[in-house]
């Protein structure tokens, strides 16, 4: 018996303007909403309360140093020493669709323009919040863990890599991908369902990189389908239940099931440097089972919803044992590994290879690199020996055969580029261990650890432990491939921040952290460096919030193109109104609704919401004009099984308003399309 919370909060932040974080495409900018970002949290606490537990996982790309250290600032002051570095584990779905902007190394302000407080604060305040909910909400309770595969549902995006792996490795398994999915259940003592958090490996990359609406990806839509499921009668965001689907060991790991293939003359790229006869690399796409991005995301989504619905309904091993945490800080661009009693490797300081600038079959880089570079280019050498100087010679040993980039670790201008303090931390719950990593493993580095850490519990007298990996955890340090894979030097490998030997770094450090776990000694853990805390104002890139305007004889949330009068279902009801920047209600509030669709109720004379932005079928477009002038349109897809009757779409927005030249004021407004008819055929 446990005490157990959950809880849910808004961290959707702004939805226009600010670049989208995770294919690093500067023009990928938010323009829109298509479903909106949420962190649940997850407590479990002992029932005389002596040890928590806090598990989180977040809608957004992952988790920063940055976020990180203003969270736990925040529940310190809330919450003085319950809730630490230690026993709160905060993880990233890695959905590409959610606003950028939160990082502190200057690597990621490249790509979404700087350090964006509105963006970094929705995130630190929603995840604070969720965890808040938990906390208020705990109550004696039974938590169940169950486990299942998947299938149809993912591909090894660098199979070539995973080739380099032993063969007496990869016999052991029948797949390049991890299937399995574990699930862990919450009901309360009187058997009423709390929650589930579910662990599962893919990419969140259904949405490619040409959508401009934010939005959770495969992994939200899961989520989404399963809450709604839950929470009857009650619209998104709205409702007790808490299903939160968390990123595991994701590195290789694509949705996108067709494969990859040449846009420009649709035969197959599934080659080891990914490229294409004609336009080369920047041709290669892999595409989702959909007949388009929201249809792949749909299909995906719902099929890791219904293993893990099946998953929930049929647990019954019970989770049951004590509670525990341990963490350590690490310098990871100095750790000494010890491969055997006569051979000790190093990691390195951080560095990105050639292949990082490739992308992927997901998500092309810009400048038609390949993945699979061993060799450096003497042009792009230059420009970066000019830029940002070249590596030291000490740097490309330690890291052949990468072709270094980007010397990250020796780049300190305007603050370092990639981190050197790295988090490493399980949690223990009874027989469950989470394992919270700072990036992304690729499969068999996965399976590396999974087993290593399993093992040491095994030594240590504690048996049968069910490990998990939650992926994109406190800190973000890219991916972690095994020394094989390393070699092929695809842009997972080019990504391994640390060098060859990094995973090998890791496995070393969660099995101390297993060890102690399993033989009670995590309070003789050092703690390790402290990580910095920069000193970063609003230093962005994206444009100043200006004064909205209207065209002449407009006002506000003035229709500019009514609904039409009458839709069935599977059509698209469509409006579009005089709007003003989302960003100005963005920053008015955490929790601002920017749409409804409602349907009139004759017998009370009213109007009823059924829909809010949150809502799979509802889109909102906002397209800037000139001199601060935008337009913002709304869609309802509306879905079969929808009911016959009166509907309208309403749209809520804020614009910004001079009052003086230092003083601009936001002002609330909203605008109702004209009622239409939905028909049966």
């Amino acid at each position: 018996n446990y005490l157990l919370g959950v809880g849910r909060a808004d961290c959707t932040g702004p939805v226009a303007e600010v670049p989208l974080m995770g294919y690093a495409n500067p023009d990928q900018v938010g323009g829109g909403l298509l479903t909106r970002l949420y962190s649940r949290a997850f407590i479990v606490a002992d029932p005389d309360d002596s040890r928590r537990v806090v598990f989180v996982s977040a809608d957004i790309g992952m988790v920063s140093q940055r976020v990180r250290l203003e969270v736990l600032e925040k529940l310190k002051s809330k919450y003085g020493n319950l809730y630490r570095q230690d026993n709160v584990i905060l993880s990233g779905t890695h959905t590409h669709s959610g606003p950028g902007g939160y990082f502190q190394y200057t690597l990621f302000w490249i790509t979404s323009k700087g350090l964006i407080r509105p963006s970094l604060n929705a995130i630190v305040n929603g995840i604070v919040k969720s965890i808040d909910i938990a906390h208020q909400n705990t109550k004696r309770g039974r938590l169940f863990i169950n486990r299942g595969t998947v299938e149809n549902s993912q591909i090894n995006r660098s199979p070539f890599s995973y080739l380099e792996n032993p063969a007496s490795e990869r016999n052991r398994y029948s797949s390049d991908t991890d299937k399995e999915m574990v699930i862990l259940k919450m009901v309360d003592r009187n058997g009423e369902e709390l929650g589930l958090i579910s662990w599962f490996a893919v990419h969140p990359v259904s949405m490619n990189n040409s959508n401009h609406l934010v939005n959770s990806d495969n992994m939200g839509y899961a989520s989404y389908l399963f809450e709604q499921e839950k929470n009857k009668g009650m619209l998104p965001g709205e409702g007790s239940f808490v299903a939160a689907f968390a990123s595991s060991n994701l590195g290789d790991v694509s949705p996108n099931t067709k494969g990859p293939f040449c846009v420009n003359t649709g035969e197959s790229c599934n080659n080891s440097q990914s490229t294409c006869p004609v336009g080369g690399a920047t041709m290669c796409m892999a595409m989702g089972p959909g007949s388009d991005m929201f249809d792949s995301t749909r299909i995906i989504g719902q099929n890791i919803y219904l293993k893990a619905r099946e998953l929930y309904e049929k647990a019954s091993q019970e989770v049951k044992g004590p509670l525990s945490s341990a963490h350590q800080w690490v310098n990871m661009s100095d750790v000494s590994v010890d491969l055997n009693a006569t051979h000790t490797v190093k990691t390195c300081k951080p560095a990105l290879g050639y292949s990082f600038a490739a992308g992927t079959i997901d998500g092309v880089g810009a400048f038609n690199f390949t993945q699979g570079s061993v060799e450096g280019d003497p042009f792009w050498d230059g420009i970066r020996d000019q830029l940002l100087g070249e590596p030291s010679n000490e740097t490309k040993a330690c890291h052949k055969p990468k072709p270094i980039l980007f010397s990250t670790g020796e780049m300190t201008r305007p603050r370092p580029w990639h981190p050197d303090v790295v988090d490493v931390q399980i949690a223990a719950i009874g027989s469950l261990a989470i394992v919270a990593v700072p990036g992304e493993f690729t499969t068999m580095s996965g399976r590396r650890l999974r087993e290593a850490v399993k093992r040491e519990f095994d030594s240590h007298g504690t048996a049968r432990m069910d490990v998990v990996i939650a992926g994109l955890c406190n800190v973000y340090t890219h991916y972690i491939t095994t020394y094989e894979e390393y070699q092929a030097q695809r842009y997972e490998a080019a990504s391994t921040i640390y060098g060859p030997h990094t995973l090998s770094a890791y496995i070393q450090l969660y099995r101390g952290l297993a060890k102690a776990i399993a033989t009670n000694t995590v309070q003789d853990l050092p703690r390790g460096p402290e990580p910095p805390l920069f000193n970063i104002g609003n230093l962005t890139l994206v444009p100043a919030l200006a004064a909205d305007r209207v065209p002449v004889n407009k006002t506000f949330g003035d229709v500019l193109q009514e609904v039409r009068q009458q839709y069935q279902v599977r059509e698209v009801a469509e409006v579009t109104f005089v709007g003003a920047n989302p960003r100005s209600s963005a920053e008015n509030a955490t929790e601002h609704n920017f749409l409804t669709v409602e349907r009139y109720t004759k017998a009370s004379d009213s109007w009823h919401v059924v829909r809010n932005d949150a809502s799979w079928d509802t889109r909102f477009y906002w397209t800037k004009g000139l001199v601060g002038q935008s337009n913002v349109t709304i869609e309802w897809h509306i879905p079969p099984g929808t009911e016959p009757g009166v509907y309208r779409i309403r749209y809520f927005g804020h614009y910004k308003k001079k009052l003086s030249i230092t003083h601009t004021v936001s002002i609330p407004f909203e605008g109702t399309s004209s009622a239409f008819e939905i028909t049966t055929l």
